[in-house]
């Protein structure tokens, strides 16, 4: 059920809210309560980061806490300006154009200045759109719940086509080509 939400509804969240009217609030705390101790630091990827010109903002479909406890434990929270989540788009969930709209509406962002980095390709597809240069990001290797072949094609669905003009395996090697 939670795979079919995810990909009918652009969230597990999306579909729990339209199909069963669950209440966010507490859904988000619950599963974003998770050990992030897995997770290495890597300050080279917040300096990466900070070296980009601009500001640079996290857009998730989860929340601000679970995005703050994430860049807390990479190590890289101080290169961020902004973190603007799933509750900043009034529960509209990415792929949605709304959660864009609302997004850029609460940014300041200009489209036609900005790129958008993500872990998932159809996530992409809006914001070309909207004029944005565009990073998939594949995810490396999972573990985790998800059978590995459903989370390659999950993961990589929408990987070809014209709304993604970049592609990288490694975030911080990409990051530091471009500051060269």
């Amino acid at each position: 059920m939670q795979k079919d939400f995810y990909v009918k509804h652009g969230t597990t969240l999306a579909g729990l809210m339209e199909v069963h009217g669950l209440e966010p609030g507490e859904f988000l705390a619950h599963v974003h309560k998770i050990d992030v101790s897995v997770v290495a630091p890597d300050p080279a990827l917040g300096h990466a980061i900070a070296a980009l010109p601009g500001a640079k903002m996290v857009f998730t479909n989860g929340s601000v806490a679970h995005a703050e406890n994430v860049l807390a434990r990479l190590g890289i929270a101080d290169a961020f300006t902004g973190i603007y989540d799933i509750v900043t788009t009034g529960y509209a969930p990415k792929p949605a154009r709304l959660a864009y709209d609302r997004f850029l509406a609460a940014s300041g962002i200009m489209p036609s200045r900005a790129a958008m980095f993500e872990d998932i390709p159809r996530n992409l597809a809006v914001p070309h759109e909207l004029g944005m240069k565009t990073v998939w990001v594949r995810p490396q290797e999972h573990g985790g719940a998800m059978a590995p072949e459903r989370y390659q094609q999950l993961s990589h669905e929408g990987g070809e086509g014209p709304h993604i003009h970049h592609a990288t395996d490694d975030l911080k090697a990409f990051l530091e080509m471009l500051a060269r």
